[in-house]
């Protein structure tokens, strides 16, 4: 196995940040999650490996030039004071559509300031109209 140059690993640093979300696309070990499956990124090693914790428990490393994930494109909302990383703005849309259906009054209006942040593209949407 080739390392990569100092330049790359930090490229991989810059784009892989700790708390980044990814989803496995390729492992060829016989202990690696299933593919699909989803992890945060705690680090890069100086081998360019991601340093893993996936949602099933493992931590398993991603190995560079081995192993391939994409990064997952996150949104963080924040309602009632609850903060909640979502792997999909659309999932997220959908869930805050379906509770402005489901609600009214003040607790609508609280889950439709988020819809609106959500649909135009901002990474944190809370319920504060302010932001």
């Amino acid at each position: 196995m080739r390392f990569p140059n100092k330049e790359t690993v930090e490229r991989i640093r810059r784009e892989y940040s700790a708390g980044a979300r990814v989803e496995l696309v390729r492992m060829e070990d016989v202990q690696a999650p299933p593919v699909g499956t989803k992890g945060t990124v705690l680090g890069v090693d100086d081998t360019g490996s991601l340093l893993m914790r996936w949602d099933t428990g493992s931590g398993l490393n991603v190995v560079y030039g081995e192993d391939i994930v994409k990064k997952l494109a996150t949104v963080t909302t924040i309602c009632y004071g609850e903060k909640k990383v979502w792997d999909s703005r659309k999932e997220a849309a959908d869930f805050f559509l379906q509770a402005i259906a489901g609600s009214e009054g003040a607790e609508c209006e609280r889950y439709t300031t988020i819809y609106a942040k959500l649909v135009s593209g901002l990474e944190v949407c809370s319920d504060d109209a302010e932001d």
